[in-house]
C-alpha cells in the first residue's frame, strides 16, 4: 500500500503556521536589513587603503565567514551568557548568528562590486574635485549596485531560509512550529512538506521580480 498523505493535519494548526511565519519574516526582517547594511560597511572598510580599517575588518569576515552559522547561533545563546552579565533570547542568538554571517559574506558582495568599477571612473571624479567619500556614494555605489543586484537578491534568499536554524534554539518560526505538529499529529512529512511550499510560495514571486529589475537595468546600460 502507498503512502497515505494527510494534509488536513497539518492545515487544522493553521494558526500556529502562521505564527511561525510571522515570527520568521520578524527576524528575516531585522538580520537581512542588519545583515545587507553592515555588509556594506564592510565591505568599504574592506576597501578601505587604511590597514587600520581593513585589517580588522578582514579578520572579522574570515571568522563568521569560515564558521557555520549553527554553531554560531549556539555558541550565542549558550556560552555568551558565561561571559555576559544577561541572559540571551532565542531571537537574539539567532539574529546575532544569522546577522554576523551574512555582514561576512555579503561584504565581499559589496567589495568585489566596488572593485569591479574601472580605475578611470575613480581618476575622473578626483580629477573634478570628489573625495573618496564622494565618489562612492555618488558615482562607485549606484553602478555597482546594479551589478550586485543578483548576488545580493541570492543572498537575501539564503538569509530567509537560514531563519530556519532558529529552531535549534526553540525561538517559534515555521519550522519550529511544523516539528511541533508533527510531534502531536505524527505527521513529519506533511508537515515539512508544508514549510516547504511555504518558503517556495514567498520566494518564487521575489527571485522572478528580481529577474525583471536585472533586465531593465540591463537595459539601463
Amino acid at each position: 500500500m502507498g503512502y497515505q498523505w494527510d494534509f488536513a493535519t497539518v492545515l487544522s494548526y493553521w494558526d500556529v503556521l502562521l505564527g511561525g511565519g510571522l515570527a520568521t519574516l520578524r527576524l528575516f526582517a531585522v538580520t537581512v536589513t542588519l545583515g545587507l547594511g553592515g555588509g556594506l560597511v564592510m565591505g568599504m572598510l574592506r576597501h578601505a587603503g587604511s590597514p587600520v580599517l581593513r585589517y580588522p575588518a578582514t579578520a572579522f569576515v574570515e571568522l563568521f565567514r569560515n564558521t557555520p552559522v549553527l554553531v554560531q547561533i549556539i555558541w550565542f545563546y549558550f556560552a555568551l551568557p558565561v561571559l555576559v552579565p544577561f541572559d540571551i533570547s532565542p531571537f537574539l542568538a539567532s539574529a546575532m548568528g544569522i546577522t554576523l554571517n551574512t555582514i561576512a559574506f555579503s561584504s565581499e558582495i559589496f567589495r568585489g562590486g566596488i572593485q569591479s568599477m574601472e580605475r578611470g571612473q575613480w581618476e575622473a571624479a578626483k580629477a573634478i574635485g570628489m573625495n573618496h567619500a564622494q565618489t562612492m556614494r555618488r558615482i562607485i555605489l549606484p553602478q555597482a549596485i546594479k551589478r550586485m543586484l543578483a548576488p545580493l537578491t541570492n543572498r537575501g534568499i539564503e538569509v530567509f531560509k537560514m531563519s530556519t536554524l532558529a529552531s535549534i534554539v526553540s525561538y517559534p518560526e515555521v519550522l519550529n512550529q511544523a516539528k511541533l505538529i508533527a510531534s502531536m499529529e505524527y505527521n513529519p512529512i506533511e508537515s515539512y512538506t508544508t514549510v516547504a511550499i511555504i518558503f517556495f510560495v514567498v520566494l518564487f514571486p521575489i527571485v522572478q521580480a528580481t529577474y525583471v529589475l536585472e533586465r531593465r537595468f540591463g537595459k539601463s546600460d
